[in-house]
């Protein structure tokens, strides 16, 4: 499915970020992400504010080719005519260099790959979801015979919203309905598999998402990125509920109780721990792990989280803190930073397509927003040290475990700069002689 790391750092064959080279066996799907450019639509979302930035830019180096050609031949400016020629030949490269990263993005970055072998690209929306269906269950049929780690990451309910025929138009819910539907279905089939091969008891199946509703997503009156229900915010917002909590179903007959409820905070960080636990294995011991293995809490032995706290961020920024209170099971959360929304009581960004982790789009609060969220899920209602007693006690607590979690943390390079999202053709992965890089696996194989 999408694994959304990239593929390649200094080379067009290093695969450094590939799957290959990060621990699995075997891989098929998207190197990069789903974006509405795939489907050729004409509602890009590709870093729009990139985008805008780089024709602005484009923009002021076309006036400036223009003035200095104007005053050169008006007797004007004694400018040489190398200088502006120089100038404009920069002006063109800077607009071929940031104009081929998002105007032929359906046919650079909309690929799929079977391990290292791109085998669409541009891939066919069409049949993508038969091929990962296809795909996902004959690993299952080829690895049935002993352990194995089937990590199925879908490409549905993810803008454009890639629906087949068969499922369009049967929800009551639009188009973001049907995909949910046909996703419900890719799922159901997968589970039908692990049934008839009898490895139902013996198969620990984790269902999850890895973020909440996306709000800005529109075409017209039609909402296409999901609703959060009672909670605030949604895709993209470092720290409110709406973003970041989403359902998980785990399922393990025999093993694990059915229709077992559990309101305790977990992290997608523990599946790793968990997946490492069912192997047999042990976590490495030479770093913090922020994950802790779930097998306790969901077997029983186990009443509450490991997680006493758990950090928020919106890139690298800390948005907030949430604190699961041991001794009273009360779960504070402290937001250091929230989005502006626009407009203003929107609750999302929608005027600029999804919110900004730092800068003026976001709002600093000093001392941080406080909340309650075992009697406040929907953060509706921010305390204060006049309304809650606790509110300094709390704050002191979390700030301290603010500056234990930075003494973990190593510093990365920042991956959303401008210079690390503009097209690098000696990175492209392409399946032909490069530039032309149009291939079909079934054509090939025809």
């Amino acid at each position: 499915g999408k694994w959304h790391m990239g593929v390649n750092c200094k080379t067009r064959h290093d695969h450094c970020h590939h799957p290959l080279n990060h621990g699995f066996g075997y891989f098929y799907g998207m190197p990069f992400t789903l974006v509405n450019e795939c489907q050729g639509i004409n509602d890009p979302e590709l870093a729009k504010s990139l985008q805008e930035t780089y024709w602005f830019y484009t923009q002021m180096i076309i006036l400036a080719v223009f003035t200095l050609v104007i005053g050169k031949l008006a007797n004007l400016l004694p400018v040489k005519w190398k200088i502006i020629t120089c100038l404009a030949i920069c002006g063109l490269l800077h607009f071929i260099s940031w104009f081929s990263s998002y105007g032929f993005t359906k046919y650079w970055n909309c690929i799929l790959m079977r391990n290292h072998d791109i085998t669409e690209q541009p891939m066919n929306l069409q049949t993508t979801t038969s091929n990962m269906l296809k795909e996902a269950i004959t690993f299952i049929e080829r690895n049935k015979h002993g352990p194995f780690l089937l990590f199925v990451s879908l490409l549905h309910v993810h803008t454009p919203l890639i629906t087949t025929e068969e499922f369009q138009g049967r929800s009551r819910h639009g188009l973001y309905g049907d995909n949910v539907e046909e996703m419900d279905w890719m799922v159901g089939r997968l589970l039908d598999v692990i049934d008839k091969e009898n490895l139902k008891n013996t198969t620990f199946i984790y269902f999850a998402s890895d973020h909440g509703g996306f709000l800005e997503a529109h075409r017209g009156n039609s909402q296409l990125g999901g609703w959060n229900g009672i909670y605030k915010g949604g895709k993209g917002m470092g720290g409110w509920e709406g973003g970041i909590r989403v359902p998980g179903i785990v399922r393990w007959p025999g093993v694990l109780p059915a229709g077992t409820v559990l309101d305790e905070p977990t992290s997608l960080m523990d599946i790793f721990p968990t997946v490492v636990q069912l192997a047999g294995a042990a976590v490495p011991q030479d770093r913090v792990m922020d994950g802790h293995s779930l097998l306790p809490l969901l077997q029983g032995t186990e009443q509450h989280s490991r997680h006493e706290f758990l950090f928020h961020y919106c890139g690298v920024f800390l948005h907030a803190v949430r604190w699961h209170q041991k001794d009273s099971g009360t779960i504070w959360k402290a937001h250091y930073a929230t989005p502006v929304f626009q407009p203003e009581a929107s609750g999302a960004c929608f005027r600029r397509g999804i919110c900004p982790c730092f800068g003026d789009g976001v709002t600093l609060h000093d001392p941080p927003l406080l909340f309650n969220l075992s009697q406040d899920p929907s953060e509706a209602n921010p305390l204060s040290a006049d309304t809650e007693p606790l509110f300094d006690t709390v704050m002191r607590r979390i700030r301290r475990a603010v500056e234990e979690h930075h003494k973990t943390l190593t510093p990365v390079p920042q991956q959303l700069s401008p210079y690390n999202n503009i097209w690098k053709p000696w990175l492209q992965p392409c399946c032909g002689m490069f530039p032309f890089c149009w291939c079909h696996e079934e054509n090939n194989k025809a």
